[in-house]
């Protein structure tokens, strides 16, 4: 088997180093995500931006440490719905690049401040670029990847975004005792060079054919493609394989203009369910509590009688790394439909019991403590190797080419509209003198993440393995409880590629396939024709 992988691997080399590179972008999310977390808890931060108490030390009200924190997310709600016509009219290179350049500013802004007004707004534009950068990393790279292994490398942005909260937690832990400036100029202007590899990154690598084709350039499309499959220009092949993407594209327009009111209409396509899909599971995401432990988990232990909550985050954020691998290489395995099924079931049950023992035992008991911190890792391990990872591939293989930067900017924006609510809202729920939740507050993430597993059952499409035309094929002919069964059928060959894309399907073999509605759509006899004159492609089974 191993050796049937490295040949796997050797086939399209550049594709996946592309796809693979691009995940990069999930560092400056993550990294920035978790130097907000210890920032605001360092001395002479709190010394620079906060209030002397009666008592002689300083804090930071709630109404700035929730503004500090949750601001970030509001800048990326906007930065994400910029990720359309930043993807659409720049290119998926360029408009990281512009997210990079806006990031940069940002940072600048957080950097030169020493009062909370303009930390505020470096925080805000920040935002924007992560925004973008969350909204066109994952489409680009499924645009790029193989679809053998597109689960593994989209699943890459989220490892990317652990990684970047573990440095940020072991940055933080160098520098909180500075008695200076420094002590958080340090780590946020570290963020400059993450943005520097990025943008240097893009400049060098290759366009996503699909969207040269989309735009019809289709002498670069040609160009990039033959980078991406590490062939020459005029190989057949790469002719081929842009001639389906022009074929499919066509196809595409059958169904609409590729507007904003196409995401929204139903259809024969399902615009409407996978716009909405994808904008729910990555609300879902954010409501499984995660972002409490990475934004308030310094906080969150330091006010539970832990010692050195400092190092507890390093530990979780260790935990977040490690356990986002197995998820990685799950994902084309046991699929997206059941990995988030295990994750919410998993996350649910860890989050009612640190509940259950922080409101009976008490968290000033010794053992209660340890036992805390072991759970909120177990439930860490199961969001990062299920829901963390999984959110970004669904959403970046579930739209069709026409509205797909359309639809990621929709959905990227719901992820971050509810990271801004609620990092806005959680120190309301867990201060002393606010809600003082303490681990009460795990009896909302478990409510919630109980929604999550229903969501999972009733909503998800089993996508594992096929190319992004059988997911969308698999989208129109089944419903989520029944796309397993037509998933083994796409993937066994029973419905030929060919066949998906000229209108005329295979019938199924069997009576358990018998109940699934397979419907194609009339098309013009000139696409007809251009897909009949295109043989079968590795292009059409591994990169699509």
């Amino acid at each position: 088997m191993a050796p049937a992988f490295v040949e796997k691997l050797r086939e399209n080399p550049m594709s996946i180093v592309v796809s693979a590179f691009a995940a990069f972008g999930g560092l400056l999310y993550g990294y920035d995500t978790g130097t907000i977390s210890g920032i605001i808890t360092m001395p002479y931060f709190l010394q620079t931006f906060g209030n002397l108490q009666p008592d002689g030390s300083y804090a930071l009200k709630s109404s700035d440490t929730s503004l500090m924190v949750s601001i970030l997310s509001a800048g990326t709600f906007f930065g994400a719905l910029l990720g359309y016509p930043c993807s659409d009219f720049l290119g998926r290179r360029w408009g990281l690049i512009l997210a990079c350049l806006i990031f940069s500013i940002g940072v600048a802004c957080q950097v030169g401040s020493s009062a909370v007004p303009l930390f505020v707004v470096g925080r805000v534009i920040a935002g924007l670029g992560v925004g973008i950068i969350s909204c066109i990393v994952p489409m680009y790279q499924s645009e790029c990847a193989p679809k053998w292994i597109r689960g593994f490398i989209v699943s890459g942005y989220q490892w990317f975004i652990t990684i970047g909260l573990l440095v940020a937690a072991i940055v933080n832990n160098g520098t909180k005792d500075i008695q200076s400036l420094g002590c958080y100029r340090i780590p946020i202007g570290l963020q400059f060079i993450w943005a520097a590899i990025l943008s240097i990154g893009m400049f060098i690598l290759p366009e996503s054919p699909r969207y040269l084709v989309l735009k019809g350039r289709i002498d670069e499309a040609h160009h990039c493609q033959a980078r991406l499959t590490s062939s020459g220009v005029d190989d057949p092949q790469v002719d081929n394989d842009i001639k389906e993407l022009i074929a499919n594209l066509e196809l595409m327009k059958a169904y609409g203009t590729g507007s904003y009111a196409d995401c929204f209409k139903m259809g024969p396509q399902k615009n409407l369910i996978r716009t909405l899909v994808g904008v729910f599971l990555q609300a879902w995401q954010q409501l499984t509590g995660i972002n409490f432990i990475f934004y308030y988990g310094t906080s969150f232990f330091q006010a539970s009688g832990i010692s050195k909550p400092f190092l507890i985050t390093i530990a979780t954020n260790v935990v977040n790394v490690g356990m986002t691998l197995p998820g990685m290489f799950l994902m084309d395995k046991l699929g997206r439909r059941k990995i988030l099924i295990i994750g919410a079931a998993g996350m649910c049950f860890c989050e009612y019991l640190i509940a259950i023992i922080g409101t009976i035992v008490g968290q000033s008991n010794e053992s209660a403590q340890k036992t805390l911190i072991a759970f909120v890792c177990i439930y860490i391990a199961f969001f990062a190797s299920t829901w963390g990872p999984a959110a970004w591939v669904v959403t970046g293989e579930l739209y069709p080419i026409s509205i797909r930067a359309k639809c990621m900017s929709l959905s990227s924006a719901s992820n971050w509209l509810f990271n801004f609510v609620l990092g806005y809202i959680t120190p309301y729920m867990v201060d002393a003198n606010k809600g003082n939740m303490g681990s009460k507050v795990f009896f909302v993430w478990g409510s919630t993440c109980l929604g999550c597993l229903v969501f999972a059952i009733f909503c998800i499409w089993e996508t594992k393995g096929l190319s992004l035309e059988q997911v969308n094929y698999l989208v129109r002919n089944s419903s989520p409880l029944k796309s397993a069964q037509l998933n083994k059928e796409l993937r066994s060959g029973i419905i030929l590629e060919n066949d998906i894309m000229n209108g005329a399907p295979s019938p199924f073999p069997n009576n358990k396939g018998a109940d699934l509605v397979v419907e194609m759509p009339n098309i013009s006899r000139d696409v007809k024709t251009s897909f009949d004159n295109i043989p079968r492609s590795t292009f059409g089974e591994e990169t699509i």
